[in-house]
């Protein structure tokens, strides 16, 4: 998968891609539920985040808490965001692997926040901790896309997350405060940690097999990643030579076809 690529797109563009659809559209149903009918409480209750030691806390609730919110505000800003920033993610990675990494981002923020405020606070809501974590992969994939602060302002992508960055990690220390600055904060390292080892910046795999695996299965798994690695490197270039022609690949492109070619007669 491409987690820096900008170019490369293997399901095309969609201004509403199915998942960012599919979590705008259950946001927004759950949190009709919470305005229009006496279920909040129980909602909030149940599915809520409650605190590690409070006696509210149930195993589902690292994901069920995504799906509620505190007010109107907080459900726009949360929603706007995921679209702003996700669409062009899920474009890049496909509607799977996005929704894995959203969920991914949201139960990881969800976990950190459960350590950070073992034994007091409030119970935790939104689904910050998710968007967080897609800001942070936008950030990484176009860190040269300008954002327009307040619709105003220019600043590059990669200025913007960290500067969001730094304003949780300083805001952490105000224990006092009604805002889940861990699980916003924890959104963002998940999702470094997760994009880190996908992309094989981190090669967690290599260590544990140069470490623990048995020789033989060094020698095979060797193999078949290295067979894995060349299959789908060839299958995106012949996709992006059907959608784009020829001449869109690049030096590297071409000659890794050129290799697949002569190894395969």
């Amino acid at each position: 998968m491409g987690y820096y690529d900008d170019e490369y797109r293997p399901g095309g563009f969609s201004l509403m891609p199915p998942a960012i659809k599919s979590i705008i559209l259950a946001n927004v149903a759950i949190f009709l539920l919470q305005l229009g009918t006496p279920l909040n409480p129980l909602l909030v209750g149940f599915g809520a985040l409650w605190p590690l030691g409070s006696g509210n806390f149930e195993l589902w609730q690292p994901f069920s808490y995504m799906f509620l919110h505190g007010g109107f505000t907080h459900i726009l800003f949360n929603m706007f965001a995921l679209w702003m920033f996700g669409a062009e993610i899920e474009n890049h990675w496909g509607t799977r692997q996005f929704t894995i990494y959203y969920f991914t981002c949201g139960v990881g923020a969800a976990i950190i926040n459960l350590i950070a405020t073992f034994g007091h606070g409030a119970p935790t809501v939104g689904a910050s901790g998710a968007v967080f974590g897609v800001l942070l992969a936008f950030g990484m994939m176009f860190p040269n896309r300008y954002i327009f602060l307040y619709f105003f302002f220019p600043i590059k992508a990669k200025y913007f997350v960290a500067g969001y960055a730094i304003i949780e990690f300083i805001s952490t220390f105000n224990m006092s405060s009604p805002v889940a600055h861990f699980a916003h904060l924890g959104g963002m390292i998940i999702g470094f940690v997760y994009i880190k080892i996908m992309s094989g910046d981190w090669p967690v795999q290599d260590w544990f097999e140069s470490n623990v695996a048995s020789p033989k299965t060094k020698l095979t798994s060797a193999s078949n990643k290295s067979s894995n690695v060349n299959e789908d490197k060839i299958d995106q270039i012949l996709d992006k030579i059907s959608k784009y022609g020829y001449e869109s690949l690049s030096q590297d492109e071409k000659r890794t076809l050129l290799d697949a070619s002569k190894d395969n007669k």
